[in-house]
């Protein structure tokens, strides 16, 4: 559906529950998908979320649930019984409902768990056992093998037989009889050759199969690499335990996009824009109290120099100019480097490569910006030495925030804390010391 109509369908649809239309907004919601309803849900104030939830069609309850962030699934979650809960995964692909069921609270998962039928439960249970973020947590274990010593005509009447195949199938596995994984069958390639061939005389191994504990990262560039619409997934042994299909990989995508953009404010991508004012308060205030110690440190920074500041209030005009160049030029190069550490572009071999590229553009850009900054005092103030003073902090910092912003990422990635979180706090603490301490530093010295 096209942007401007979704945004129209939703203005509809809140403009109904708003004015109590309950039965014109159980017909808006039958012409949408279970991602718009989402978004709809998502954009409502509590009250009116619960209204729409519960004139929801029941039978796309699981795939909804799916779509919504994790605190607006609590919330939800939280006023269905035991009996909906059980009803909303029938629904669900075995990925999805992996997904849906480590979302739910402990003791909600061990009901839903109890309440499904041994099979499913043990297939659950195995995708469970894998961490949520890695190919085996990604992947649907409802996969079609073949073996490779059978013709296609074979393998043709035994598709028929089953009447349907798995959704997102492009091609069909092919293991050896102990289920180790040996390649794949294009569904094209089997439509298109002779009946009477054999599997194994066109079958390929265009990529390795994903380990099971192949991080989603890896699993999306390898998606994006191939050009891939599903993927095989195999234990530490090569035997074939699922598959992952586009349509998660694209989830991992966004939802990676999304966490970058809401990590450098502190937030979380599933935080619900109409949660709880406290709820929202206590999660934003840890971050501002970060931002406030560093603030803090900046100004016990300053008033080290609070003697020089007096007799020259030039200083007093001028003294945020350095920090805040230095702030924008880390900042670039942070960003660069994040961006490729999750490309997996760098590594041992290249870091000092890297390291003295952006040092030399930090130099580069400090001796143009001095350059302009002193003649501009110059002219402004008609102060050469303070000129030649912040023109030499401008230096001193650039170069300091290029070196910065290409190792702290390495570092915090290291210590195993995600940099586009925390880079950019520890970053501007650096800038704005160095900063203002080379550039009171000089003044009080040359001053």
């Amino acid at each position: 559906m096209e942007p401007e109509v979704e945004q129209k369908q939703s203005r509809t649809l809140a403009e109904s529950i708003s004015e109590g239309s309950v039965s014109a907004a159980r017909k808006i919601m039958l012409a949408m998908h279970p991602a718009e309803i989402a978004d709809a849900l998502e954009s409502l104030p509590p009250v009116q979320r619960r209204v729409l939830w519960n004139i929801s069609d029941p039978e796309i309850d699981g795939e909804i649930l799916m779509e919504v962030g994790d605190e607006v699934r609590e919330s939800l979650v939280r006023d269905m019984d035991l009996e909906e809960l059980v009803a909303a995964t029938e629904q669900l692909d075995l990925d999805d409902l992996a997904d849906f069921v480590q979302s739910l609270p402990e003791q909600l998962t061990a009901e839903v768990l109890a309440g499904m039928g041994r099979q499913d439960r043990e297939r659950l249970e195995q995708v469970l056992a894998f961490p949520e973020d890695s190919a085996g947590g990604l992947m649907n274990m409802d996969v079609i093998t073949v073996r490779g010593d059978v013709t296609l005509d074979v393998v043709l009447r035994y598709l028929r037989r089953r009447g349907e195949m798995p959704k997102q199938t492009d091609r069909l596995w092919v293991v050896d009889r102990y289920g180790r994984y040996l390649g794949e069958l294009s569904l094209r390639l089997l439509l298109t050759h002779s009946t009477d061939t054999l599997v194994s005389d066109i079958s390929l191994r265009r990529i390795e199969p994903l380990l099971a504990h192949t991080t989603q990262r890896e699993v999306a560039r390898t998606f994006e690499d191939f050009d891939l619409v599903s993927a095989p997934v195999v234990d530490d042994n090569n035997r074939l335990i699922g598959r992952i299909t586009i349509d998660d990989v694209v989830d991992v995508i966004r939802e990676e996009a999304e966490q970058s953009v809401m990590s450098m404010a502190g937030l979380n991508k599933e935080d619900d824009i109409f949660a709880p004012i406290f709820k929202s308060s206590r999660k934003r205030a840890l971050w501002l109290g970060v931002n406030l110690l560093t603030a803090l440190l900046a100004s016990w920074v300053i008033a080290q120099f609070e003697g020089t500041l007096e007799r020259v209030v030039t200083l007093a005009v001028l003294m945020s100019v350095v920090p805040s160049m230095g702030g924008i030029a880390g900042s670039q190069t942070l960003t660069l480097v994040i961006r490729g550490q999750a490309l997996n572009q760098i590594n041992k071999n290249n870091l000092r490569d890297l390291l003295t590229r952006e040092v030399a553009i930090g130099l580069l850009n400090g001796v143009l910006w001095a350059v302009i900054m002193a003649a501009l005092v110059w002219l402004w103030f008609g102060d050469k030495q303070i000129g030649m003073i912040i023109g030499a902090a401008l230096i001193v910092n650039l170069v300091t925030a290029a070196y910065a912003g290409a190792m702290l990422p390495m570092i915090m990635k290291r210590l195993g804390i995600d940099p586009a979180l925390a880079g950019g706090v520890a970053l501007t603490t650096i800038t704005d010391v160095v900063g203002l301490v080379a550039f009171l530093g000089l003044a009080t010295l040359i001053l």
